[in-house]
This record gives structure tokens, sequence and C-alpha cells, in this order.
């Protein structure tokens, strides 16, 4: 079942079942065959399936993932500290929201890149009734950098070290 068959169920009235879709997005899963980086044929499907969802009348929000760049083993072995190790994830987290927002604008979708961490240049800062009202403007929003906090996780634990692209404490 495709993003797009899951996300458009079409309800009683004949309208998509629901109103507002947030996808969590896996670095590794922007890396299709090639198992690291990006793949541009991957990324190039995904959009067209989020564009497909969007003109059924579907508010989309995606939450994308550093795919672990420098996480555990990987880490230890080059002797980078835990919260340094942690921020270049959220930083390779803006890398994948930036090559998915990229796609999507090809395809055809108006787009908003938001960050936990400030980077002006590239992305807004999350702010949550801005993320509400641009999906209320039919613009895919793609939220990258975590929470910004090293040792948070998607659950809101701390310690648990997880900052790879979630929506952590943010709510829509």
């Amino acid at each position: 079942m495709t993003t797009a068959d899951a996300a458009t169920r079409i309800g009683a009235k004949g309208s998509p079942v629901y109103e507002r879709l947030v996808l969590k997005l896996s670095g590794e899963s922007l890396s299709g065959p090639e198992h690291s980086g990006i793949h541009a044929a991957t990324v190039q499907g995904i959009a067209h399936e989020v564009k497909e969802v969007q003109e059924l009348g579907v508010q989309v929000a995606i939450m994308v993932g550093g795919g672990n760049i420098f996480r555990g083993t990987r880490q230890k072995e080059l002797s980078i500290d835990r919260a340094t190790g942690d921020y270049m994830g959220m930083l390779a987290t803006v890398i994948n929201g930036l090559a998915l927002q990229d796609a999507l604008e090809k395809s055809g979708c108006h787009t908003r890149l938001m960050s936990a961490i400030e980077m002006h240049q590239v992305a807004e800062p999350f702010i949550r009734r801005r993320a509400t009202r641009h999906l209320e403007k039919e613009r895919v929003v793609i939220f990258a950098a975590g929470t910004g906090n090293p040792y948070f996780s998607r659950d809101g634990n701390q310690g648990a070290g997880d900052p790879e692209g979630d929506a952590g404490g943010r709510r829509l």
C-alpha cells in the first residue's frame, strides 16, 4: 500500500477520511537502493505520492530524519561527543529536508521547511501557529532538526538521544 492509498481512504461522503496527515520519513528512506545518501528517483517518487495526497485536499506535514548519520558505534569510533553527534544528526535532517523540499517544489507543491535550529537562509523557525497556517494555505510543511536539543528522543524522554527529525514535543 502506498502513502497515497493509506492516507486517502474515502469516507462515506466521498472525501478523504483524514483532513491532515503527518508523515514520518526516516533519513534512510531517502537513500533508496543506495543504502546511504539521497537517491534522486526515490525522493522524486516520494514527492509524487505526497502531491497525489495533497491534491485530494489532505493537508500534509512531513517529519524527516537524518538517517542516523552519526550515532552509536560510528560516533564512538571517532570519539565524537554525544551532544556534538546529536547536532550533526539534526543538521543531516535539514539536508534531507532541503532535498525533499526541492523535489516537492519541482513536482508543483508549495512547501515550507521549518527547523528547530535557526538557520534563516534555508528554513523558517518552527512556530506551531505558523506551521498550521501553512497547512491551511495548502503548503506541504517539512519539519527538520528535531526539537533542536541533544539527548531528546522522539517519545519525549530525556536521555534517549534520538534527534533525527522528529517533532518531539511539537504538536499541530
